[in-house]
């Protein structure tokens, strides 16, 4: 009779070319039907276990990036300078003033509708460019009709006349501006300097 071949060595499972979990459940460090790659401690970043409290104020120890700071001027307006910025714009005598404004070149808008193309859209304009220093607060900020802002760029030379020539233009009654208005809030509703604030239904 031939000899027994001595049954092949298994690899240690703990040798470094071995880098995946085994499947399986229970006790089994990874429940999922399939295999997981290990991943190094030193490759996986702090800020994943902060929450946002701990991100602001530096605790549990962990050092954090200048990156993950909050940006004291954001491109964007934040949603109060917003609110102040509609505020400060022109109001139409006869509208209601949260609903209706005008922009610095006297284009009529319509609050609902932001960011469109249409003559009675709007953006919130920094006045002086943000790409040229511009900050994102109330002082630099504008309601302005969409079309005049992206006409505007960041261009701070350009003048007032040569904005209106880029507005974007549409003839529309006081019954086109009720029927928008009731289509977006249900009702319509009439400034005070119209006498008693008169809502439709």
């Amino acid at each position: 009779m031939r000899p027994k071949k001595e049954g092949r060595r298994r690899r240690n499972s703990s040798s470094p070319t071995r880098t995946r979990t085994s499947i399986g459940f229970g006790s089994d460090p990874n429940p999922y039907p399939f295999t997981v790659p290990r991943a190094s401690s030193s490759s996986l970043q702090t800020s994943q276990f902060l929450t946002e409290e701990e991100e602001e104020e530096g605790t549990n120890g962990f050092r954090i990036s200048p990156d993950y700071i909050t940006n004291p001027n954001p491109r964007s307006f934040p949603y109060n300078v917003k609110q102040q910025c509609w505020e400060k714009a022109e109001k139409i005598k006869g509208r209601d003033p949260d609903r209706w404004r005008r922009d610095a070149l006297g284009n009529t808008l319509f609050r609902k509708l932001v960011g469109c193309p249409g003559c009675l859209c709007h953006d919130y304009d920094h006045i002086v460019p943000y790409s040229k220093g511009g900050k994102s607060t109330l002082e630099n900020c504008q309601v302005l009709q969409a079309t005049v802002n992206r006409s505007k760029g960041n261009r701070t030379e350009i003048s007032n006349a040569d904005l209106i020539q880029k507005s974007s233009y549409c003839r529309v009654s006081g019954r086109d501006l009720d029927l928008l208005e009731i289509s977006a809030y249900g009702n319509v509703r009439r400034g005070q300097d119209t006498g008693g604030g008169c809502i439709l239904q």
